[in-house]
């Protein structure tokens, strides 16, 4: 019966994963291979190695599954788009850092896979995926513990009993004496201003040896961006005496020749964006205070003007592949009678 469904055309749900995902391992391959190139430390080079081989395994199967469906392959991103003899342009500990960072969110987009896809050969490749990604998250942070490298988000003091909100005042944030934080409040600040400090440094190295001038000022733009939002993330958890997760700014190096195309560099921070817009999104829905909901609102929009100038400035230098379409039943009847 199940081999029955493995012969069910690819739903759009399921295109989308593939399509996406294809993108995803195809950067990663070409940044992993870059990163190898200088990681000098033996622990971390060997998470490189089982990230290489698990990011090259899913681009063939990846492949295997649109060419038995006849489906173009994607162009995604090939040796063009990365120089490996280029200097380094980050130390190791931001090396370990970025695939901790890639890893949470490969696992957020394959646990959407599996819930979106309907036959049994794509839903076990999802479930078989995410066993193995969740098995390089659980290496990568016992290695960044090991090294000292991982801030751990604040610990709240143990409750003496179970109570419940009887006051209206606990959803109030603008005026009048703020409640403390909510446990889920704090962690959606941290886990956001931990993939933030990740962007920040990314985009300082990028802004270093981007060649489009109008990349530059892109990316720039995006630096001060991620850096008010990181401001207010801590502003928060100055007023509640909370510690903010560390910065990764110092573990770029001086180097000003490219490792990557530009059309790499454009994907990697418009990725960041959307990701960044859809983990705001989840943290504004759990949220119960109306100040930092406003503030969520008002983030989001930010960063969704961002990604569509940078969607913009793709499209204008031929960097932007097209998704899979529906058929443009308009374009179709067009000029037919009815």
């Amino acid at each position: 019966m199940e081999s029955n469904h493995q012969h069910l055309p690819l739903t759009a749900s399921e295109m989308a994963s593939l399509w996406t995902q294809y993108q995803f391992d195809t950067m990663s391959v070409c940044f992993i291979r870059y990163a190898l190139e200088h990681i000098e430390d033996e622990d971390i080079r060997a998470l490189y190695r089982q990230a290489l081989a698990l990011s090259q395994s899913h681009v063939e199967k990846i492949k295997a599954f649109l060419e038995g469906e006849n489906y173009p392959v994607p162009k995604g991103f090939t040796d063009e788009d990365v120089n490996l003899t280029a200097p380094r342009l980050y130390q190791d500990p931001f090396y370990l850092y970025y695939l901790y960072v890639m890893t949470l969110q490969g696992l957020t987009g394959y646990g959407l896979s599996v819930s979106t896809s309907i036959r049994a050969d794509l839903r076990q490749y999802y479930i078989e995926v995410n066993r193995e990604t969740m098995d390089l998250f659980d290496q990568i942070t016992d290695a960044m513990l090991t090294k000292g490298l991982l801030s751990r988000p604040p610990i709240l003091p143990k409750p003496n009993s179970i109570d419940f909100v009887t006051d209206k005042s606990f959803l109030t944030g603008w005026f009048g004496q703020r409640r403390p934080l909510t446990a889920m409040e704090i962690g959606d600040i941290s886990f956001n201003a931990v993939k933030m400090n990740m962007h920040v440094a990314l985009k300082v190295g990028f802004c270093q040896v981007v060649k489009s001038d109008k990349v530059r000022k892109y990316i720039k733009r995006g630096m001060k961006i991620t850096n008010k939002h990181l401001d207010e993330f801590q502003d928060i958890f100055r007023e509640e005496k909370l510690n903010s997760p560390m910065s990764w700014q110092s573990f770029v190096t001086d180097s000003t020749i490219s490792p990557f195309s530009d059309k790499l560099i454009m994907y990697q921070v418009q990725l960041s964006t959307q990701i960044a817009i859809a983990f705001y999104g989840t943290a504004f829905s759990v949220n119960a205070r109306r100040d930092i909901a406003s503030k969520y609102i008002l983030l989001t929009g930010e960063l969704a003007k961002f990604a569509e100038d940078g969607a913009e400035l793709m499209i204008e230098n031929g960097w932007l592949e097209q998704p899979p379409l529906a058929s443009d039943r308009r374009q179709l009847t067009k000029g037919k009678n009815d």
